[in-house]
């Protein structure tokens, strides 16, 4: 994959958010954190030359992409983070006035025809067939027409925190599915499994707001 492009764009949209989560987060100086930083970056293109690029109708590039990010900074710290703690820095640092006005504007979407529609696409693609830094899914929608259930049997953020020596931590990642729900603010975010956490799959459930409890 290249840097060029999306993975750009999210390294010059993030970088500050990060470096500034080091500090305020992780109690590294503002010294140390620049020099963090700056050696993520580089560490962020390497791990991006390792990740095949990805198909045009796979809508997962932006997770394996954000993966990269998070575990380039951490591969750079001079102290590993818990998962507790890197849930923290993680979330604070990726949930900022960009990423909360795109929830919000995802949030006008969901459930709409052409959500639904693209969860089945996106089911039917099995990406993580052909490219292990992707995910396959499968889409079950609730009986009573209140939301839907997106079940990961495959996950590239697993397949590369494994490799790179991070899976532990990889449930630091997941948490944020929590966060971005609740700023999209149509949907109740529910949970019983990760892969990452040794479950037998991944479910992201999302209940409507109006629609009661599931």
């Amino acid at each position: 994959m290249k840097y060029a492009g999306m993975p750009l764009g999210m390294w010059i949209l993030y970088k500050r958010s990060f470096r500034d989560r080091l500090v305020s987060v992780l109690g590294y100086s503002e010294r140390e954190a620049r020099s963090v930083t700056a050696a993520a970056k580089k560490k962020y293109r390497g791990i991006l030359q390792r990740i095949p690029d990805f198909e045009k109708a796979d809508r997962f590039q932006m997770n394996i992409v954000s993966c990269a990010m998070l575990s380039a900074f951490v591969l750079c710290m001079p102290r590993r983070p818990g998962a507790e703690e890197l849930t923290v820095f993680y979330r604070e640092a990726m949930m900022t006035a960009p990423t909360k006005r795109f929830c919000r504007m995802s949030g006008r979407r969901k459930f709409s025809e052409k959500d639904v529609q693209t969860m089945k696409e996106t089911a039917a693609l099995r990406a993580a067939d052909r490219n292990p830094y992707s995910w396959n899914m499968e889409f079950l929608p609730y009986p009573d027409g209140g939301g839907y259930e997106a079940r990961f049997t495959k996950c590239g953020i697993c397949a590369l925190m494994r490799e790179l020596g991070l899976f532990d931590l990889a449930p630091a990642m997941c948490r944020l599915d929590y966060a971005m729900a609740e700023a999209g603010g149509v949907s109740d975010f529910a949970r019983e499994y990760t892969l990452a956490s040794g479950g037998p799959y991944c479910d992201c459930g999302y209940r409507k707001k109006t629609a009661g409890k599931r």
